[in-house]
C-alpha cells in the first residue's frame, strides 16, 4: 500500500524498508539497468526493484514489481535467490533532511524472451544492457548495484 508522505516518513526516519531488487540478465549474459529518476540513488543506473508492501508477501511483491518496473509479470519460481543487502543513504526519496536504509533481497531473474515495454519515466528514465565488466568500470552505475554483479561473477547463480 502507498503511504502519505506524513506517514512514509515516519516510516523511512524510523524503520528499514524491505525491498526486492531484481537482477535480471537475458540470453547474451548482459544485465539490465535503468537510470534512476528519484531519490535516493537519482541520476545513477541501478537494478530494478522496489519495497515490499506490509501485508504483502514476498512472492506477491516479486510478481507485482516484475510487472511494474519491468511490464510484464514474471513468476517467482523463476528467480534464484543472491541474497540480503543493506542499503545506506544519506538522502530519501523527499530530499536529504531524512536518510533511508533498505534491507534489500536480492534475486535473479534469466530471461527467457526480450523485454518489449519497459515503463519509462515512472523509477527510471531509461534503461540499458550493460556487459557485467562495463558495468563495474562505470562510475555511473550505483555501488550498490555493482555489489550483486561482483557477487555473481564469485558464485554459481
Amino acid at each position: 500500500m502507498l503511504l502519505d508522505r506524513k506517514t512514509f516518513s515516519t516510516v523511512i526516519d524510523a524503520t528499514p524498508l524491505v525491498s526486492i531488487d531484481l537482477i535480471i540478465l537475458n540470453g547474451q549474459g548482459q544485465a539490465l539497468l535503468g537510470e534512476r529518476l528519484n531519490r535516493p540513488a537519482k541520476g545513477f543506473w541501478f537494478v530494478p526493484g522496489g519495497r515490499i508492501f506490509k501485508g504483502e508477501s514476498i512472492v506477491e511483491a516479486f510478481e507485482r514489481l516484475t510487472k511494474e518496473e519491468l511490464g510484464q509479470p514474471f513468476s517467482f519460481m523463476d528467480a534464484t535467490l543472491l541474497g540480503p543487502y543493506d542499503h545506506f543513504y544519506g538522502d530519501s526519496v523527499y530530499g536529504d533532511e531524512l536518510n533511508t536504509h533498505y534491507v534489500a533481497i536480492a534475486y535473479v531473474l534469466k530471461l527467457p524472451t526480450e523485454l518489449h515495454n519497459l515503463p519509462l519515466n515512472v523509477q527510471h528514465g531509461k534503461y540499458k544492457w550493460f556487459e557485467i565488466s562495463e558495468l563495474l568500470s562505470d562510475s555511473n552505475v550505483h555501488l550498490h548495484t555493482k555489489w550483486y554483479f561482483e557477487k555473481l561473477k564469485n558464485s554459481q547463480v
